[in-house]
């Protein structure tokens, strides 16, 4: 295989910012496309009726100046603490530690890595091949230096990956962000001679995509003109671009809707890397796509159902995952929802009315697939069973699929860290709360695995353990959750906890090994608790679609259970039990913050989405729809205004004294939500905290020293009102 699949779809999704392994990801192959900065949600004309409103626009020097004097204030508290200065030394010795280890990824016959330090501040790209790089001391060769870079051109540039045309993967387009936003200018540069191409593909700044067809074609789905976008601020317009054109000159091939949620290239390509088909995906919404192979004669559409996602390609069957329950012929074989199916391309475009479907594999009800990747012959499946990972490796013969379990560690989160195209090698990475992260050389074809690097303890675990439990929600449900504490513990209710939770978009919360919450809080005597609550993708798309839209309530309760359950069972009190989440799980902060006050004395709101009858005004919230439900429909805005968090915040009530954390540049969930929020309690006189960093974009922090002040202010946040 090699396909291009667009990885818009982390679209809200973040990485947890205390959960996450402190690693950083292997140089990306695939490119995040992403909306055209340029077309900055501007605010609605019902200022009159939200007092807070001119805090949207987001350089305005009013908002601005308001932004500097919060963060000021809150930073003379957090910073002056007696705490904050050896918790930041401690989470920079962590994070820019050089016995980290390197994530690899295979490209050619070389193996790359992307690479952040203390002298590296914004990361250079370099390489090795496999001997060196199993050898205790690699020998590195650097390919691109981005702190070189963004001196030489006076910027501050974020690496956001790089797609590099198969097979030689010589030609890579480079992706650079101005401060961590989502939008990215793409850059033409060959490897070999480590350098970018004069007067090679080059396009501006935008939340785009593009895929190489060949060595002098793009495939590009970008705002060919500021009205060139999506409600959602997405492009839905696809061209093709041959080397030497002006952008005007690109010849349209799709063209989608304004009411899409975005239009995505991609090129699929065998195992040798020779092309195959070129394709886009039309998102119609959020959890929606088709699925257009573009021939001679113009797209042809899969017969593929709306909610399934392209996986993969191998052996002439191109793959998908099923989020809905597919019957293709009509009094044939129905495929469960959560399968992984495949079909012959080459027959189903030939006689779509034909197609001839296999399953890969089908998920039990307690079990979900987490990832798909390919070696040159086999397909490896990356599985999570009652949240805790496991290995499949597939091959396809003459009666369909077969598959074997590779040899890893257990219990343990596993992911495929990058598969080889040439042979069946991959390396997988496995973690947990209490054992650092280590990395696998595995055989997809003979199943034998071997341990070639571990990253050093960042934290005496020594006396701690990890629990897996489960709570019962209000309807009956059982949600798991896993607890990290003191084997010793006195179960007296006191002990200082931090529970932290996502609740959407099918993502699931899996263990992983986190110096930062190690070092920062467990070896400071708290506890912390991960919740599996619905809304996540632990169990499938049925996990997640339980609580779409007007049914999101019961991904609230699941939490409030799980709280409840740490009470009754004396691990914590409302006292000492404090909650934490980004992005979406901003929003289940705030929810929890006005919902459930009584429950919690520290809660942290990070990039959070709050104004829920707005937010699908303010930059990519228009392709949340699916997944919260429509303000402009009557029933679903009466639902939403029942859990929206800026909205449900009530003069005279008693809530816990909340820490806001966002990012003037996040282009994706819109600053304003914060803003505005700490604004309103700000009038009605209520206490918080509030960091904005200028730069970051959706993950909050540019670079790893950015990072470890932002997680050292949460922590001695949370130790003032936890631990003291």
């Amino acid at each position: 295989m090699k396909i291009k699949i667009p990885k818009w779809q982390s679209r809200l999704m973040w990485t947890p910012l205390v959960v996450a392994v402190c690693t950083l990801p292997a140089l990306a192959q695939t490119q995040t496309p992403a909306p055209n900065t340029t077309t900055i949600a501007r605010p609605m004309p019902d200022s009159a009726s939200d007092p807070f409103q001119w805090l949207e626009e987001v350089q305005g020097a009013q908002a601005l100046a308001w932004v500097g004097k919060e963060n000021q204030r809150s930073l003379d508290v957090l910073q002056a603490d007696p705490r904050f200065a050896p918790l930041q030394q401690q989470a920079l010795t962590i994070v820019q530690a050089s016995d980290r280890v390197p994530m690899p990824s295979f490209r050619g016959r070389h193996i790359d890595n992307f690479w952040q330090d203390a002298s590296a501040v914004r990361g250079v790209w370099r390489r090795t091949d496999l001997g060196s790089y199993r050898s205790a001391t690699p020998r590195w060769e650097t390919v691109l230096d981005f702190d070189a870079l963004a001196q030489a051109e006076s910027a501050n540039w974020v690496y956001k990956g790089a797609s590099c045309l198969q097979p030689a993967q010589r030609l890579c387009l480079v992706s650079l962000s101005d401060g961590g936003k989502d939008a990215v200018q793409m850059r033409e540069f060959d490897t070999e001679t480590k350098s970018f191409v004069q007067g090679g593909f080059a396009l501006p700044a935008a939340k785009q995509q593009a895929a190489w067809l060949d060595q002098d074609t793009l495939l590009v789905a970008r705002p060919w003109s500021p009205e060139d976008v999506t409600e959602s601020g997405y492009p839905f317009i696809v061209k093709r671009l041959r080397r030497g054109q002006s952008l005007a000159q690109a010849q349209e091939v799709f063209r989608g809707d304004k009411k899409d949620v975005g239009n995505w290239p991609g090129v699929i390509r065998d195992s040798q890397g020779r092309f195959v088909a070129a394709y886009v995906e039309r998102s119609v919404a959020f959890f929606a796509h088709e699925f257009h192979i573009l021939t001679d004669k113009g797209p042809v559409r899969l017969p593929v159902p709306l909610k399934s996602s392209l996986r993969g390609y191998l052996d002439g069957h191109i793959i998908f995952s099923l989020q809905e329950a597919w019957t293709p012929v009509a009094g044939g074989p129905t495929f469960a929802q959560s399968s992984l199916v495949s079909f012959d391309l080459a027959a189903a475009l030939a006689t779509p009315a034909k197609l001839a479907v296999q399953l890969v594999f089908a998920p039990h009800a307690r079990q979900s697939i987490q990832g798909v990747s390919h070696t040159a012959s086999r397909l490896v499946l990356s599985l999570s069973t009652n949240v805790v990972g496991e290995m499949m490796s597939f091959t396809h013969g003459p009666q369909g699929w077969s598959g074997q379990r590779l040899d890893l560690p257990s219990p343990a989160s596993l992911g495929v860290v990058s598969a080889s195209d040439g042979d069946e090698q991959l390396f997988v990475s496995a973690t947990s709360f209490l054992v650092p992260t280590t990395l696998w050389l595995a055989d997809a074809a003979s199943g034998k695995t071997e341990a070639v690097k571990a990253s050093p303890a960042r934290f005496d675990a020594q006396g701690l353990i990890t629990e897996q439990r489960e709570a019962i929600s209000k309807d009956g449900t059982r949600i798991p959750y896993f607890v990290v504490r003191r084997k010793d513990l006195p179960m007296d209710g006191q002990a200082p906890t931090l529970l932290y939770a996502y609740g959407g978009f099918q993502v699931p919360m899996n263990p992983g090994y986190s110096a930062l919450t190690g070092k920062l809080w467990l070896e400071r005597g708290g506890v912390y608790v991960l919740a599996n609550i619905r809304g996540g993708g632990e169990f499938g798309p049925a996990w997640h679609q339980a609580g779409l839209k007007t049914q999101r309530q019961v991904i609230y309760d699941d939490f409030v259970a799980v709280a409840q359950d740490l009470i009754a069972r004396k691990v914590t009190s409302p006292r000492r039990l404090g909650i934490q989440g980004g992005s979406n799980g901003g929003l289940l902060m705030g929810v929890q913050m006005t919902q459930r006050p009584d429950l919690w004395n520290a809660v942290v709101v990070q990039v959070p989405l709050l104004d829920m009858l707005r937010y699908h005004k303010l930059l990519a919230g228009a392709s949340w729809v699916a997944e919260y439900g429509s303000p402009d429909d009557p029933a679903e805005a009466a639902f939403l205004a029942q859990l929206s968090p800026y909205h449900q915040l009530k003069v005279g009530a008693a809530y816990p004294e909340p820490f806001f954390v966002t990012s003037t540049k996040d282009d994706r969930v819109h600053p304003g939500h914060a803003r505005k929020m700490a604004a309103k309690m700000q009038a009605m006189g209520l206490p918080f905290y509030y960091y904005e960093n200028t730069d970051g974009g959706h993950a909050a922090a540019a670079n790893l020293k950015e990072t470890a002040k932002r997680v050292s202010l949460e922590m001695v946040y949370l130790s003032r009102k936890l631990m003291d």
